[in-house]
């Protein structure tokens, strides 16, 4: 019932509402990221979406307009020269995933699933499809992320988001959101640049 039923409707109604509460916000963020910076507010990307369907997911730009467009931001070698100033604020903050609320109430995305894999990322796509996770909307936020973001290699990303594709239900949704909201305001879990590609990559 929560899974095929409820679970969208909540993401239809809680979008609604965070898109006009965040209004104004939001407002501010694209005057911000227009002004610091040549070149377009939102930035598009082909994702992939419930059951492999590619989507275009919504952010708020926070690289220069000449960055690698289909490169995770944690495999580049020198991020710091493609981040814009305001940039740096929204991703520590994760303010440029807001956009993406609209992405929720176009049924795309749920507000809790995995993180939408990029379209070449045949490794973590394959890895996810064994643990049955393509079958779930791609999320805001995951079990995935409250468990180690970034962090986390390409294995133990899609274990905990098979696991979370068997388990869904209310009481994890809500713990994910909750620690989520923990986890950015302790800025945990983010890498941008390869800091440590090995331990990136077991």
């Amino acid at each position: 019932m929560y899974r095929h039923f409820t679970k969208r409707l909540l993401d239809m109604a809680l979008s609604s509402v965070a898109l006009v509460v965040l209004a104004p916000l939001m407002a501010l963020i694209a005057v911000w990221v227009k002004v610091d910076s040549p070149g377009p507010v939102f930035f598009t990307q082909k994702r992939i979406g419930m059951n492999k369907k590619h989507f275009s997911m919504l952010k708020y730009r926070t690289m220069k307009t000449d960055a690698p467009h289909d490169t995770p931001t944690h495999l580049l070698a020198d991020p710091e020269a493609h981040i814009t100033r305001a940039g740096r604020v929204l991703r520590k903050l994760s303010l440029d995933e807001l956009p993406q609320l609209y992405n929720v109430l176009q049924g795309e995305m749920s507000l809790v699933g995995p993180r939408p894999a990029l379209w070449n990322q045949d490794d973590l796509i394959a890895a996810r499809e064994a643990s049955g996770a393509n079958a779930m909307r791609p999320g805001l936020t995951g079990w995935a992320q409250i468990k180690g973001r970034d962090e986390l290699s390409i294995e133990r990303k899609a274990v905990f988001d098979g696991e979370y594709a068997r388990k869904v239900q209310f009481r994890l949704d809500a713990m994910c959101l909750w620690y989520t909201v923990e986890k950015v305001i302790r800025g945990e879990g983010i890498v941008d640049g390869v800091a440590d590609p090995v331990r990136l990559m077991r």
